[in-house]
């Protein structure tokens, strides 16, 4: 066998990454809605002390390099909290805290474009606050949502290659072990390319279903 020849074990490889690539997307995106839509929260009810640092935070966090975020969480973090994080923990907290950042953004966008007086309204027909947000400002929100969403998931998909520069074996890293044993970078990254650009397709297709089955149900009719 020559150096440069492909075996069966390539495939296994590139399938173990593109599934560490596809779950830590996955929980991260996960994670981040979460906190992005908190901390939007905070700021629609204006909270005092909570708001104003949910934005400081969130500023931060959209506004510095993705990198650099992940060194100090990988490097950093360790020393100063005297423990020990391993390269997934950290490229977990890195990714979640940068997508609640972008996240964020979105959801303050998204739920400011429904107007307060419907809120108001909802409260003098007796709907709770907890009622009016999830059955009139959540569907119109989420229907603004849908296109930037979309695109930062997208964009949150190629920020997790990075991961491999702190060790996290992903699609990227396998690529790169794959790369440096064969030594056919065209073939290789055209194949690490083709499986990125498929999954953002397939984050992509989802998003315009949903936003269709918004439309089907006239939900954002006029937004």
């Amino acid at each position: 066998m020559r150096y440069t020849d492909f075996t069966p074990h390539d495939l296994v490889l590139l399938l173990q990454g593109l599934g560490v690539s596809a779950a830590l997307f996955a929980a991260t995106t996960l994670i981040g809605l979460v906190i992005g839509l908190a901390w939007a929260l905070l700021r629609y009810y204006r909270v005092p002390l909570l708001a104003p640092l949910a934005a400081f935070v969130a500023e931060l966090l959209k506004n510095s390099p993705v990198l650099v975020q992940l060194f100090l969480v990988f490097f950093g973090l360790p020393v100063l909290l005297e423990t020990d994080l391993s390269p997934v923990q950290a490229a977990l907290i890195t990714l979640s805290g940068n997508t609640a950042a972008f996240m964020y953004v979105i959801a303050v966008s998204a739920i400011e474009s429904v107007g307060r007086e419907q809120l108001e309204t909802a409260r003098v027909f007796g709907l709770s606050r907890w009622q009016a947000l999830r059955r009139i400002v959540a569907p119109q929100a989420a229907a603004f949502s849908l296109g930037p969403l979309a695109g930062l998931l997208v964009n949150q998909l190629q920020v997790t290659s990075l991961i491999s520069v702190i060790g996290v074996v992903d699609l990227t890293k396998a690529g790169a072990i794959l790369n440096l044993r064969t030594l056919k970078p065209f073939i290789v990254w055209t194949v690490i390319g083709l499986l990125y650009y498929l999954m953002a397709r397939l984050i992509a297709g989802a998003c315009a279903r949903a936003e269709l089955r918004l439309r089907a149900h006239g939900q954002w009719k006029g937004l």
